[in-house]
């Protein structure tokens, strides 16, 4: 299917901020030609890729949807990102120190008092610590996709959380699927080899090893067949290091069954996940049926757990023949999905 253009011209501008530990980081302020009515969102991508990652050569990207139906497109490069300095980060420190930061600065530069977020995976579960913490005031709606305040995965992950990350942590700092374009070290070398042995579902090495980076499964991220040619081929340079710090913190949630901090931040408390939620906002959790980096119940179990507090108030939306990153960067995603998104973004809140 030949992709094409935007419906209209795009312009776009790189917006800095600081975190609140003085970390660089930036926004991508993405808008058309006329004003956008309906205000601003802020998009939030995974864990170690960046805020391309939703603008993949589709027909429509979800950008292009948003800012066809009005609203004012922002995409966060938090430290997760691979566009600004690698650290050895933490979900507390993104939910403390960027998020926070960067909702502020959109408020700053658009004038409006709130901003709609859309976000991702470990976006999501920093973005979900942060606002039940009360840290994003500012923020009356959240849809996030696949995880969020209850990470569930299937058993082989959870054994390969446990007994492989340990010692692989203690090799290495980082995993870095562009190690497929030339390993420095002796462990990436090994990791290699290992990913080449173990990953045979198609010739993209990246896509092998982002398969390996991010769970069991042949492959994880995405189903292949909703990925046209030109994504799977763009998504090579759209992968890098993610922390092994991250992963020992992943572990510790997915055993506990919740997030759960690993910093003495104040502000996150350690039951956070488990008691009422300090935001008034409105949730819509989603989740791709064929996920299998966070498995549906993840969702299934945040949206049963805000219900308790707020009945009738959030939503769930499991959709068919999708997994993870194919939510958003699938060819056919803005037919299957992204008109529940901008569903769920025009209701009153």
């Amino acid at each position: 299917m030949p992709v094409e253009p935007a419906s209209s011209p795009r312009h776009e501008e790189v917006v800095p901020f600081l975190a609140g530990d003085g970390r660089a980081l930036n926004l991508i302020h993405i808008h058309g030609e006329q004003e956008a009515p309906k205000g601003p969102v802020v998009l939030v991508h995974g864990a170690g890729v960046r805020a391309n990652i939703f603008r993949a050569p589709v027909r429509q990207t979800l950008v292009d949807a948003l800012i066809d139906d009005g609203y004012d497109v922002w995409l966060e490069n938090w430290r997760a990102s691979i566009d600004v300095e690698p650290s050895e980060w933490t979900l507390d420190q993104a939910a403390v120190h960027d998020h926070p930061a960067a909702i502020r600065t959109v408020v700053s530069r658009t004038g409006h008092d709130t901003v709609k977020a859309i976000i991702h995976c470990q976006g999501s579960t920093s973005f979900a610590m942060s606002a039940v913490a009360g840290l994003l005031p500012q923020v009356p709606l959240i849809i996030t996709n696949a995880v969020s305040l209850h990470p569930v995965v299937s058993h082989a992950a959870e054994l390969k959380l446990k007994f492989a990350v340990p010692p692989v942590a203690r090799l290495t700092d980082y995993l870095d699927p562009q190690w497929s374009f030339g390993a420095p070290t002796l462990t990436a070398k090994a990791l290699n080899l290992l990913v080449r042995a173990i990953h045979h579902e198609c010739d993209n090495l990246v896509c092998r090893w982002s398969s390996f980076t991010y769970g069991v499964g042949f492959p994880v991220l995405w189903r292949h067949e909703n990925l046209n040619p030109e994504t799977h081929d763009w998504l090579q340079h759209e992968f890098a290091k993610v922390p092994l710090t991250f992963f020992l913190q992943m572990g510790q949630c997915v055993r506990a069954g919740h997030l759960l901090p690993v910093e003495d931040f104040p502000s996150l408390d350690e039951d956070l996940a488990e008691r009422e939620p300090q935001t008034d906002a409105r949730w819509v959790f989603l989740a791709g049926a064929e996920n299998h980096c966070f498995l549906p119940e993840s969702q299934r179990r945040s949206f049963e757990h805000l219900e308790r507090f707020r009945p009738g108030y959030h939503s769930l939306h499991v959709v068919p023949d999708y997994g993870h990153l194919d939510m958003f960067m699938g060819q056919d995603a803005s037919r299957d999905v992204f008109p529940l998104i901008l569903a769920e973004l025009d209701k009153p809140v």
